[in-house]
């Protein structure tokens, strides 16, 4: 699609681009990783990834044994 284009009309969408960009509103990081932080450690309780997941709601575990006679 970009191949389709004029450099003008490139430059014209980078243009509109930064426009949308510089509204942003911003936060200072030293605010928004202590929130990321925060929020982090208060999910780990559910995580299964951490806590790991019971035997009887675990989709994968194996339903029984392969006999081969």
């Amino acid at each position: 699609m970009a191949q389709d284009l004029s450099e003008k009309e490139l430059l014209k969408m980078e243009v509109e681009q930064l426009k949308k960009e510089v509204r942003n509103t911003r936060a200072p990081i030293s605010k928004t990783g202590k929130e990321i932080k925060d929020f982090v450690e208060a999910q780990a309780g559910n995580d299964p990834l951490l806590k790991g997941i019971p035997e009887d709601q675990n989709p994968f575990k194996e339903k029984g044994t392969c006999v081969i006679n």
